[in-house]
């Protein structure tokens, strides 16, 4: 028998974990990072850029998620970062020096805020020079690239994998 959301046995868990999303733009994108961010309790999602739509079209996707999931909103991820420098910060991105998620560990609990960037320009080089490490999802077919959301589902089920054990 299938379980509901009232009889499932998932237990409540906050991890240390912030994302900060790089001028992430598309409307059911931004819903669906905030159902993600719920569904691996994230301690709070943060949306950097000019154009941030948290109207109608997110709503529908994100079904009513944005209403406890710690967000917030800011024109500049430059000042984001900056506040963030006590926490481990890692880029999700493909660079010439990434390394694959599944090869990160976690040497302790410290906050961690994991970047993601926009859907077609990632993420840019000034935030990539702050971070502490970059890591990418090894693919294998002709594509280069997969859905933001998709990307960052990965990226947390690797991470608070860890952080649970």
């Amino acid at each position: 028998m299938q379980l509901t959301h009232n009889t499932n046995k998932f237990v409540p868990i906050k991890f240390p974990i912030t994302l900060i999303c790089e001028n992430v733009s598309n409307a059911p994108n931004i819903g669906s990072l905030f159902r993600i961010a719920d569904a691996m309790g994230i301690e709070k999602l943060i949306f950097c850029g000019d154009n941030i739509p948290l109207g109608k079209r997110m709503t529908k996707t994100s079904r009513s998620t944005e209403k406890y999931v710690d967000f917030e909103v800011y024109e500049s991820i430059e000042s984001v970062i900056d506040k963030f420098n006590s926490h481990y910060l890692i880029a999700l991105e493909i660079t010439e020096n990434s390394q694959p998620i599944h090869t990160l560990s976690l040497a302790s609990n410290k906050p961690m805020a994991l970047i993601i960037g926009n859907e077609n320009y990632g993420i840019s080089e000034s935030v990539l020079k702050k971070c502490d490490d970059i890591f990418h999802i090894d693919m294998y077919g002709n594509n280069s690239s997969m859905n933001v959301v998709t990307a960052t589902s990965i990226a947390l089920y690797e991470i608070t994998k860890q952080f649970n054990s």
